[in-house]
């Protein structure tokens, strides 16, 4: 009877335990793919490239310039890697390829074009050394029309074939591409999204005008139009969502500026990790006059970086003198972009 019952429990005692050893291996087995998982992660975290903070700020407050009342630096999101600003000041030629009258970049022939262009770089880069001075051609894509066209738009799109003329001159020397709009009777958001193909490249970024914005039926040209915060969120919006989806570094916005109503709630415009915005202060006259418009509308409405644009020919016009680097470098806070007209 005993023998009867200890081959009975054998069996019984053999599965029970091959059972607790299956058991505890698949219990170990899930523990490693546990561990690998949590280690995993843990790479794929520490392969996310970030920006280095602690230099962001040091930067952010030279650009300031020892401000004191608090306005500069602008407190705002940090910006994704790979992030053209604070770490350079941009240098643009702006213009039009069908016209000699809208600025530099359609005046002179191709070639002495980019060596001037070069030549201002390399001024800005001796003048501050401590960051990095790049060329970009600034193309106004979309002009504003005295006439209102078959959509009654008042603008004009300029043909695609220009736009890829601009960007292969921007190859050879390095060059970022800016497109520019000026609306017309048509909107941010609609002329925005025609280029959409053209901002998911890599060096291609965005400025937008709102002294040819005319909500009420104006002719473009007979007085100066304006964006609210809502025009300008539109753009900052598509530049973002093309920033994500194509995984790209953050993209640089220029707004152009040069009177109060030009851009209406200033405190509303979004600062996002993909989008670093410019206001650029496009007006020309004397040297006292570019300083008080930067002062009244660009340093005492802050919203991120902050641009200066210099005339040839009307800066330099009667006993005026265009403002060089240095002299500009002292300004509050210091221009990070550049534009020539």
């Amino acid at each position: 009877m005993k023998n009867y019952t200890l081959a009975l429990l054998i069996p019984s005692l053999f599965f029970f335990v091959s059972s607790c050893n299956k058991s505890k291996a698949a219990d170990e087995k899930n523990e490693v793919e546990k561990t690998a998982a949590i280690a995993t992660d843990s790479v794929k975290k520490k392969a996310i490239p970030t920006i280095d903070t602690a230099d962001y700020n040091k930067r952010m407050i030279a650009l300031s310039n020892n401000d004191t009342t608090g306005r500069w630096p602008v407190k705002t999101p940090y910006p994704l890697p790979g992030a053209l600003l604070p770490y350079h000041r941009i240098i643009a030629f702006y213009g039009n390829l069908y016209s000699t009258r809208m600025g530099v970049l359609g005046e002179y022939p191709r070639a002495e074009m980019i060596k001037k262009l070069q030549g201002e770089v390399a001024k800005w880069q001796a003048a501050d050394t401590t960051t990095i001075a790049i060329p970009a051609l600034h193309y106004i894509a979309v002009t504003a029309q005295g006439a209102p066209g078959k959509d009654n738009m008042h603008r004009m799109r300029m043909p695609f074939k220009q736009i890829d003329t601009v960007i292969s001159w921007a190859k050879p020397i390095d060059a970022l591409v800016f497109l520019d709009i000026q609306v017309g009777h048509s909107t941010v958001k609609a002329e925005v999204s025609e280029l959409v193909k053209y901002l998911s490249l890599p060096n291609v970024h965005l400025g937008i005008d709102p002294e040819f914005s005319l909500k009420n039926g104006h002719v473009p040209g007979t007085k100066i139009g304006s964006f609210t915060a809502d025009d300008i969120n539109d753009a900052i919006d598509i530049l973002a969502k093309v920033v994500r989806e194509n995984k790209l570094t953050p993209k640089v916005l220029i707004v152009h500026r040069f009177t109060q109503g030009m851009v209406t709630d200033y405190k509303k415009i979004k600062t996002l990790p993909e989008v670093q915005v410019v206001m650029d202060m496009d007006g020309f006259g004397s040297k006292v006059l570019k300083r008080s418009t930067y002062l009244t509308y660009i340093y005492r409405e802050p919203v991120q970086f902050t641009g200066f644009k210099l005339f040839y020919k009307n800066d330099n016009w009667n006993d005026w003198k265009i403002y060089t680097p240095e002299e500009l470098l002292k300004f509050t806070p210091k221009p990070s972009y550049i534009q020539f007209q």
